[in-house]
């Protein structure tokens, strides 16, 4: 028997700021991996502002840095789409939790989309 497991893409581009989606993402991401599914986290666009510690004060912001943190802890990458990412002084501050971090182009993105079995959207 071959490996039941799925490769799992999350993929978040709500924003934080004003959406319980992108919290719902990283929770849920947080089950897959507990669940013995390997799971891959993209974040584009505003989806990358999960990262920053201003987090807290987003919609559901103190569950979002919970489980960013658990995640961290556990090693999880997290894929962040490269113009997302704050120039020099906002990046000290954005992910100052130290989360693993790959920044990802668009190329990169679609590879990862195609090496998983399920992608979910947010």
């Amino acid at each position: 028997m071959g490996d039941s497991r799925e490769r799992v893409l999350v993929v978040v581009s709500a924003d934080p700021e004003t959406s319980h989606r992108a919290n719902e993402a990283v929770r849920i991401a947080l089950g897959i991996l507990a669940g013995d599914n390997p799971v891959t986290i993209a974040l584009l666009g505003p989806g990358a502002k999960v990262l920053d510690p201003a987090a807290e004060d987003y919609v559901d912001g103190e569950d979002t840095l919970k489980h960013v943190a658990t995640l961290t802890r556990l090693g999880q990458v997290f894929h962040v789409e490269r113009a997302a990412i704050p120039a020099d002084g906002g990046a000290r501050a954005w992910n100052a939790g130290g989360a693993p971090v790959a920044p990802i182009s668009t190329e990169e993105l679609a590879r990862l989309v195609a090496e998983s079995d399920r992608v979910l959207v947010f």
